[in-house]
């Protein structure tokens, strides 16, 4: 699969709007609960891109038509494993196991889109250069974050919250290939119904489980406001086009990018230090990626 310079550049922003979705939910946890964050971040992405797709006259895919049952079933597909599903593990899991462990087996999703892809998308092939360079990315972000994200929380639930964590990574990858496999629709529309039925979906279990805030900070807010137009609204829509256009597998690298725009975010915004580990998790990280994409890079550089 020939992958267009326009999706590296969209490839770099994803991870770099997504590398700062934890410093904004950080701030955003001060006024109001995990859940409520998740829910208002679905609810304000799902109402920019309705928005847009009707500013655009496209709407929402059709509810009629020859593929109109796949379309719409493909966006509820997207909308469990690539939006509430996830969310839902990783939230309760983060609760009960070290604050990394989540994000390491975040970087595991290309592990599981390798197979997948494999099986169910054509010209997604997996070879063994491809295999090493994703487990050198995934080695890279375990470096990264450090072995504190291994280490025993105590909880009861923890091996539970473990899987969890695996589970979202995998619910992901699923998300991904579906994306993939919808038949042809207009992307803003795709995504604007896939995060609408997330909302639909999530907001009332958070409901449920939570109780509305009285008030909410002016930090919290902004925070808010930008976790749901960027990280989810308009991330959605890049995600969407970025698989679609270059496959699962390419998008999958993304997963390497977010530790490290985290990272340097952390160091930039709030002078945290680097971590230790980051002089040998940042060649591995790149290694890896250029590893796996060699003929997509090669053809980059070519042309250029």
């Amino acid at each position: 699969m020939v992958v267009h310079p326009i999706n590296w550049l969209k490839l770099a922003f994803l991870g770099l709007i997504w590398g700062g979705a934890f410093l904004a939910a950080s701030v955003a946890l001060k006024g109001v609960g995990p859940l409520t964050v998740v829910a208002v971040r679905l609810s304000l992405g799902a109402s920019f891109l309705l928005g847009l797709a009707y500013l655009r006259g496209t709407g929402l895919p059709s509810l009629r038509g020859p593929n109109a049952g796949r379309i719409w079933g493909a966006a509820l597909a997207i909308a469990l494993f690539s939006n509430a599903l996830p969310f839902t593990l990783l939230t309760w899991s983060q609760t009960h196991v070290a604050s990394g462990f989540a994000g390491v087996f975040t970087a595991t999703v290309p592990l599981f889109i390798l197979p997948l892809a494999h099986l169910l998308v054509p010209g997604e092939t997996m070879h063994l250069r491809r295999l090493i360079g994703f487990g050198i990315g995934t080695l890279g972000v375990a470096v990264l974050i450090g072995p504190d994200a291994f280490r025993s929380t105590g909880s009861d639930m923890e091996s539970l919250a473990r899987l969890a964590c695996v589970t979202a990574a995998c619910c992901y990858g699923i998300g991904a290939i579906v994306t993939r496999l919808c038949p042809p629709a207009d992307m803003i529309g795709l995504a604007a119904a896939a995060l609408t039925l997330a909302a639909v979906l999530f907001v009332p279990y958070a409901i449920s489980m939570e109780d509305l805030p009285d008030s909410i900070p002016l930090p919290s807010l902004v925070a808010l406001l930008y976790l749901g137009l960027l990280p989810t609204g308009l991330a959605q829509l890049l995600a969407v086009q970025v698989i679609r256009d270059a496959g699962p597998v390419f998008m999958s690298l993304v997963n390497y990018q977010v530790p490290l725009w985290s990272v340097a975010l952390g160091v930039m915004i709030l002078g945290e230090d680097l971590p230790d580990g980051m002089a040998l998790a940042l060649p591995l990280i790149l290694g890896g990626v250029a590893l796996s994409q060699l003929g997509a890079l090669k053809r980059l550089f070519l042309k250029g």
